[in-house]
């Protein structure tokens, strides 16, 4: 019999996070441990076990007859133990540490406002909120759903669409009345166009010519945003002219602080929203799952 001060479902999770990420310090990032601790944690397992899980032989990590055994076995028992966790805890109250990720724009204009509500409704719930329009795996950073905006590429993640909305060029009243205000798309080459620091989805910004055949503008610019929310305050400063979603800019349309420019010429595409996570049905948390309702619910584009 085990003696009661050792964790074997822990060292159980490590070993087979070391497994699935191929060497420890890969696992060591995902556990949030350093490499000295996972490398410590196994061979402590291996000297209780009796057995070799893990050659270390190679630069490349390989399981021993005995790990592959092991492993296999592990990941079947923590599967039952988060079973069991779960049919115990259907009917209690979603809790525990809620990590979210969302873009910038998104966190600041409706996460964030919405966030009260949440906390008050779960409060037995801690949320984690991180703000970036980087992309980041959801495994290495261990967050439990990510707010993301345009095309999704990722077909491991389930998503659910929060909404969507058309994208909209637009300039402050005072950058116009020292540059001109762009009758035609190809007027914009005369322009301050600004533009994301990160790779996107496309190189320019798309519209129509008047026969309604479509057109891509290349940006032209002299500085680049970090993400939409500074693309948004680059414009109302008069720097330059933005293209953002309409649900973004809405505010500033209607108090004059912004004016949407080359309407007639706008293809009417729109940048979708969705939260992204892994797993689905009866795997998902119970705080995960109240936090995509509660988004499904108050959300609005």
């Amino acid at each position: 019999m085990a003696r009661p001060d050792i964790n074997r479902s822990g060292e159980i999770e490590v070993f087979a996070r070391v497994v699935e990420a191929g060497s420890f310090s890969a696992a060591a990032r995902r556990l949030r441990m350093t490499p000295s601790a996972v490398s410590k944690l196994i061979a402590r397992l291996e000297m209780r076990l009796g057995a070799r899980l893990v050659s270390r032989s190679t630069r490349k990590l390989q399981l021993t007859p005995e790990g592959t055994a092991f492993y296999d076995n592990g990941i079947r028992i923590l599967a039952d133990l988060d079973a069991a966790e779960r049919e115990a805890a259907a009917g209690a109250a979603p809790r525990g540490r809620l990590r979210v990720n969302a873009y910038v724009p998104f966190g600041q204009h409706r996460l964030m406002p919405l966030l009260p509500r949440f906390l008050e409704r779960y409060p037995e719930i801690f949320v984690e909120a991180v703000l970036t329009d980087s992309v980041i795996d959801l495994m290495e950073e261990r967050a439990d759903v990510a707010i993301r905006a345009g095309p999704l590429r990722e077909s491991r993640l389930v998503a659910r669409k929060l909404g969507q909305s058309r994208m909209v060029v637009v300039a402050a009243p005072a950058y116009l009345d020292a540059r001109g205000t762009p009758s035609m798309p190809g007027d914009l080459a005369r322009h301050n166009m600004a533009a994301f620091g990160f790779a996107r989805y496309v190189d320019g910004w798309p519209f129509i010519d008047v026969g309604g055949a479509p057109v891509m503008v290349p940006i032209n610019g002299n500085a680049t945003m970090s993400d939409g929310e500074a693309m948004r305050l680059s414009a109302l400063s008069g720097a330059g002219i933005a293209r953002l979603a309409r649900w973004h800019v809405e505010p500033d349309i209607a108090a004059g602080r912004l004016v949407p420019l080359l309407e007639d010429f706008n293809p009417g595409d729109e940048e979708p929203t969705h939260a992204v996570y892994v797993g689905q049905g009866k795997h998902l948390p119970a705080r995960v799952r109240a936090f995509l309702d509660f988004l499904a619910e108050t959300v609005r584009l």
